[in-house]
């Protein structure tokens, strides 16, 4: 995340040097320039010279290397932790969100292979990933343990694995929602809140149609998973719904996902109304995997805190 950081601030091929590079140097009037100048207002602009820049900095290879090198030690975490407990790994909240962040940086260095132009992504991919991290390790941690017994099923990796990797799709989408919604705003004139950092992202039009292709693999695996789940529930419940606080919530998010995917397709909604229900639709399933476990009881209740 740092590297990343640091490639916007410093790269020469970063969002900052290639917004700079579009301005023209102002100094007061006065200063001394090797270039052309003219003047507007109380401010003498240089004109561009001819003189060649210097190397590039690639800081953007060397945040996606370290990024390749994270997700290397976090696979070896998940792995290990499976091995440990001698199961898939997504018995408790912990090992959930450890899942999921991993299969979300998978994910974005799949992007970036496929779009080299989304590399600055990786800033809002990585920070999402570190807090959630952060979370796990700090709130969530759990000892290694056996499953509960109604856990113990092959539905266990139907379920839980396919909605581990929407999750996975849906953060790097809700990330891609987050810059297209900061630099839309600046290019409409914002300049309020965080919309000035705007001028420092990635084209608006790119990443927005990279949010959507996100949502669009994502959902129908977040279907899949939901009526995985209600055929579970059958199995060991004999019901396939209850209105459970999971369940409920679940379906809270199915219905914002859905409701995106039809705006998106609606050539009459503005397209920061579609990244803003991707949002709400983020935040829908943040509470259906911290708020429902840590507020609520039921028949879900398996998150280990």
């Amino acid at each position: 995340m740092l590297t990343h950081a640091a490639d916007y601030a410093f790269g020469r091929r970063g969002a900052v040097a290639r917004a700079v590079a579009r301005e023209p140097e102002l100094v007061h009037a006065g200063g001394s320039q090797d270039g052309p100048i003219t003047r507007q207002g109380g401010y003498t602009v240089a004109e561009p010279t001819t003189d060649p820049e210097p190397r590039p900095v690639q800081l953007g290879r060397y945040a996606v290397a370290f990024t390749v090198l994270a997700a290397l030690a976090h696979l070896v975490t998940v792995v290990t932790r499976s091995m440990e407990a001698g199961r898939l790994p997504w018995g408790n909240m912990y090992e959930f969100v450890l899942t999921v962040t991993l299969v979300g940086t998978l994910v974005w260095l799949g992007v970036v292979v496929k779009w080299r132009e989304t590399v600055h992504l990786g800033l809002f991919v990585t920070l999402v990933q570190v807090l959630l991290t952060g979370v796990a390790m700090v709130v969530l941690n759990t000892p290694v343990g056996p499953l509960v017994p109604a856990l113990d099923s092959y539905w266990f990796v139907v379920h839980v694995g396919t909605a581990a990797l929407s999750s996975a799709l849906f953060l790097v989408g809700f990330a891609a929602s987050v810059m297209y919604l900061i630099r839309s705003g600046y290019d409409e004139g914002k300049r309020g809140g965080l919309y000035p950092y705007g001028r420092f992202l990635a084209n608006a039009e790119t990443v927005e149609r990279l949010s959507f292709r996100m949502h669009a693999f994502a959902f129908p695996v977040w279907t899949f998973a939901v009526a995985a789940g209600a055929i579970w529930a059958e199995a060991a419940w004999g019901r396939y719904w209850g209105w459970d606080p999971k369940e409920t919530w679940a379906f809270i998010s199915w219905i914002v996902y859905a409701a995106y995917l039809h705006a998106r397709a609606t050539p009459s909604v503005k397209r920061r109304v579609t990244a803003w229900i991707a949002v709400v639709g983020w935040l829908t399933m943040l509470m259906n995997l911290f708020g429902v476990n840590l507020f609520f009881d039921g028949l879900h209740s398996y998150g280990g805190v």
